[in-house]
Formats: structure tokens, sequence, C-alpha cells
């Protein structure tokens, strides 16, 4: 009797990335948003209104229950869209047309149990982020005219809670989504796995959080108008992220899901 068990690794291993890497991605995540205008659109239009629908119900009712409770929604949806995405690159690099029924269909069907699972660990980081920041208030000053060092005081404790779960967040979702649609894995091997590669590639996955960052603030800056163009381009650019940095060979393949398959001149993609 064989007794031999093949078993899958804990994680897939990452590779060593160029610092340029994310320059890279960004004009990958172009090409791809010009291959494919108006189903990138369609999720950055959809992006854009999620976030204002937020900022309007928040201005309107105020408080602080309500925009916990519509980001908490947020969390939830914002997986399915951006595998939406996913699937968009994975299509245009088989050399098909981006059809928004084929993008629906690979995207969320067949993968929507793990998805559901990341989703609810991003729910329980931002309820624990939110508890924190409601805890933050103790700093705030009391006073009408308070001291600027009170003031900067407040906003530095602010400033240290929100990178600190900005940081954990992004560390465990930067390849983990991308991995969940390309392989047949949980969605702990696919975090464990983002976090192992963030971990190996500081520098570089610090600049591209930086892309990330000033791709969020410019597309809130322009009323969200911007944000319809940068977001999908963001969020195409992360599925090259994902295959240049994730050699998730050792992982079987959805059944009749997504494949990446090598462009020309990219060996490291022909996994």
């Amino acid at each position: 009797m064989d007794d031999t068990v093949n078993e899958l690794p804990f994680l897939a291993p990452c590779r060593t990335l160029n610092k340029r890497a994310p320059f890279r991605w960004i004009n990958e995540g172009m090409a791809d948003f010009r291959a494919a205008p108006s189903q990138s659109l369609v999720y950055g239009l959809t992006m854009a209104t999620i976030c204002i629908l937020l900022g309007v119900m928040s201005n309107r009712w105020g408080g602080f229950i309500v925009p916990l409770a519509i980001m908490g929604g947020i969390v939830f949806l914002a997986p399915v869209l951006c595998l939406g995405l996913y699937a968009i690159s994975a299509q245009l690099e088989r050399n098909q047309e981006a059809a928004l029924g084929r993008t629906f269909r690979e995207a969320a069907k067949r993968r929507l149990g793990t998805e559901l699972v990341f989703a609810l660990i991003l729910l329980v980081i931002f309820l624990i982020w939110a508890r924190a920041f409601s805890m933050v208030q103790v700093f705030m000053p009391m006073d009408a005219n308070p001291v600027w060092t009170d003031t900067a005081q407040y906003h530095t404790v602010m400033l240290l809670v929100g990178g600190v779960f900005a940081t954990i967040t992004f560390s465990f979702s930067a390849f983990a989504l991308p991995m969940i649609m390309h392989r047949d894995v949980d969605a702990i091997t696919a975090a464990v796995t983002s976090i192992n590669a963030v971990l190996r590639n500081k520098l570089v996955m610090a600049l591209w959080a930086m892309i990330i960052l000033l791709g969020i603030i410019v597309g809130i800056a322009t009323f969200f108008v911007g944000a319809v163009v940068i977001w999908p381009i963001l969020g195409l650019a992360t599925w090259h992220a994902y295959l240049d940095t994730i050699d998730a060979s050792e992982f079987p393949r959805h059944a009749e899901g997504i494949t990446a398959v090598a462009r020309p001149n990219d060996s490291t993609r022909a996994d």
C-alpha cells in the first residue's frame, strides 16, 4: 500500500521583483484598459457610484453606524468587482474578447464560496479597524480652540492606527484575490501566500502600495470622475502583478476556469 500523500504546499512561492515592476504593471493595466474600455468602465462606474452613494448617505444621516454598515457592504462587494477586472485581463491574455457575460461567470459563480470567506476576513478586520478608530477619539481635543500640539497628537495617532490596519489589509490581499481567481486554493492559503510575497519584496510592494494610494486619492479628489478610469486600471494591473510575483504552478487550475497564458517574451507567466 502506498502511504505517500500528495499534499499541496501551505503557500505558493514568490519571485524576487525588480524595483521598476510596479510601473510595468501599470503599463500593462493601461494596455488592458485600452483593449477593453467599455468593460473596464462598467466596473469603474460601479465603484465610483458606490463611493458617491456612501458619501451622500453619510452626509445626510451622519453618525457612525450608517457609514460603518455601508462600508461593511462594500467590503463584501469589492472582491467580486475586482475579480471581474482580473477576468478581463485573463481573457485578453488568452487572446479572447473580454465579454462581460463571461467575466461575470468566471469571476463570481465558480469562486463565490471562497470569495465570501475572504470577504468575511476583510469584514472582521474592518470592524476591528472601526473599533480602534472609535477608541482613538479619546485623543480628540475638547477645547474650542485647542493647542496645535494636541491637534497634532490626535492626527498622529489617527494616522498610525490607520496605517497599521491598512498595511495588514494590503499585505494579505495584494495577491490573494487574483490567486483565488486563477487557482483552486482556499482563502487562507491565498492570504498567507500574499503576506509572504509582500514581506519578501518590501520595497517594491511599498512602492506599489503608494501608487495604489495615489490612484485612490486622485480618484476622490476629482469627485470620482478620475476614479472611473484610474481604479479599473489599478485592478487590471493587479492581475499582472500577481502573475509576475506568485508562482502558483503547484496548485490546480479551476475546472473550466481561467488560465493565464504567457505573452511573447514573457516566459515567467507560462505557468
